[in-house]
């Protein structure tokens, strides 16, 4: 097996999404190693982020009212700290990005031009072309990045295992790029994203299937609130894989979720109407569509005739389905896009395994709770990337790497499309004790056949902490147990690695 050991003390960051890219920028001088198992720019979920940065930026804002808000959405279950941290920060990383080139949109006099998304008490979400803030974001993070001489980029490698030592340390990772290497680091950083891709309705890429988490959980790192899967209630139902999404921004603009007849639904659920959190939107149009009523985003009065210029990337989404917005309705349905849950961090990004440091989608931080705020998911990337960044800049190096790994090979694509179908159905927007108990099972078998794969490990951490949580709470409703359990409580689990 070929075995690479990193020089100069250099930081081995698993995952080329724009936490990972943000926080080998910030690191210079100290060298790194971004390792992506895909080109860069491809299979990562920050270049398809279509909302933007949450951040207070406008005069009448405040990160006071940002936290509430960030708070509020997390249905009890966020740590205030956390979400004072990102909030104070936001406007700063904003800046960076604007010194990386960013181009937010603006008004004419030159200040940023702030969206209202949902559950936000103001204007404060900066977009790039409309819904282009994450292709544009990476964009430049991408083209910064290939100009930094403290910045090593390998892509085509895939990582499968944390290395360990007899100590618990972690010292780099077990991986693939056709055949087996071992990339040895005194400091590995996991940057790898989310779990969408373990659901057969998603608006991730497919590739974002746990990995991450699950080498985590394998080598024995804490992990929190796994049960919580945030569903984007406006996935455009056109039969894709995976699904595109609509962005909220539509409905910040005035569009509304009407049935088949154009009859507008969202009030009879909740009092904030088609800006209500996601949550509950996404129940909304779950019942809807069960209903045979149909769910559609209606956006020809409020977007019309401006939708090519204000929201390309929908539009063309919609024109590749033979659907003009501008005139017809959009079909939309519930997908999975945000997993809440993750690996447990403390505010500088450490883990609970010394080595070892998580940020991103992948990462646990405390901040989005039972159900994350609207575009607050690229501002917590770039905010604990920094923070990393800061803790790991001038750490001193000669640390011990290397160590032990069990090689898992990836989960076979027959049996992820298994995986995917019934993560969907059973562990969806709606979720009961009979379907989880019946995920479980289904999820041992492909256990029994194919080992503990990374996507097996995590899935099966979102099923069991959904079948404990005997309450609905943000995210996860159990229709079984449809009320809130006081007081909130957050879940944690530690998987026995000597077994």
């Amino acid at each position: 097996m070929d075995t690479q050991r990193l020089k100069d003390g250099s930081v081995l960051i698993i995952g080329a999404g724009l936490a990972g890219l943000f926080l080998a920028l910030k690191l210079a001088p100290r060298p790194c190693v971004v390792v992506s198992p895909a080109p860069f720019g491809q299979a990562a979920s920050s270049a398809w982020a279509q909302g933007g940065l949450a951040a207070a930026l406008a005069p009448e804002d405040s990160a006071q009212s940002h936290a509430k808000d960030t708070i509020t959405a997390g249905a009890g279950l966020v740590d205030p700290i956390v979400a004072m941290l990102i909030a104070k920060d936001g406007p700063a990383r904003v800046r960076d990005l604007l010194d990386l080139g960013v181009a937010f949109d603006r008004h004419e006099d030159g200040s940023l031009a702030l969206s209202l998304e949902a559950a936000h008490s103001h204007a404060r979400v900066a977009r790039v072309a409309g819904d282009l803030a994450g292709r544009e974001i990476m964009a430049n993070l991408i083209k910064a990045v290939r100009a930094c001489d403290h910045i090593t980029l390998v892509e085509g490698v895939a990582a499968r295992a944390l290395l360990q030592t007899e100590t618990g340390r972690i010292g780099g990772v077990l991986a693939m790029n056709g055949k087996p290497i071992r990339l040895e680091a005194e400091e590995t950083v996991l940057a790898t994203g989310g779990s969408g891709g373990l659901f057969r309705v998603t608006t991730n890429p497919v590739e974002a299937a746990g990995q991450g988490l699950g080498m985590a959980a394998r080598a024995g790192a804490l992990v929190a609130d796994a049960e919580f899967v945030q569903f984007h209630p406006t996935a455009m139902d056109f039969g894709r894989d995976p699904a595109p999404l609509a962005t909220e921004a539509l409905r910040g603009e005035g569009a509304q979720l009407v049935n088949l007849d154009g009859t507008p639904f969202m009030t009879g659920y909740h009092y904030l109407g088609d800006l209500a959190p996601r949550d509950s939107v996404a129940r909304a149009v779950a019942s809807e569509i069960a209903a045979g009523r149909g769910a559609y985003l209606d956006c020809r009065a409020a977007i019309g005739a401006g939708f090519p210029d204000h929201f390309p990337t929908v539009f063309a989404a919609c024109a590749a389905a033979g659907v003009d917005p501008r005139t017809d309705l959009i079909p939309i349905a519930p997908a999975a896009h945000y997993h809440m849950g993750g690996i447990v961090t403390d505010v500088w990004g450490k883990t609970t395994l010394d080595g070892l440091s998580a940020i991103g989608e992948c990462a646990s931080t405390g901040v989005h709770g039972a159900n994350r705020l609207a575009s607050n998911s690229l501002l917590e990337a770039v905010v604990f990337a920094h923070r990393v960044a800061e803790r790991l800049r001038d750490a001193p190096s000669g640390r011990q790497a290397g160590g032990d790994a069990a090689s898992i090979a990836p989960l076979p694509a027959d049996a992820l499309q298994v995986l995917r179908t019934e993560m969907t159905a059973k562990a969806g927007v709606v979720r009961d004790a009979a379907g989880l108990t019946s995920l479980v099972g289904t999820i041992q078998d492909l256990k029994a056949q194919n080992g503990p794969t990374n996507e097996l490990v995590t899935a099966d951490l979102i099923a069991e902490g959904a079948l404990a949580r005997q309450e609905s709470r943000g995210g996860h409703y159990r229709s079984d147990f449809p009320k809130e359990l006081d007081p909130a409580k957050r879940s944690f689990v530690t998987l026995d690695v000597t077994s």
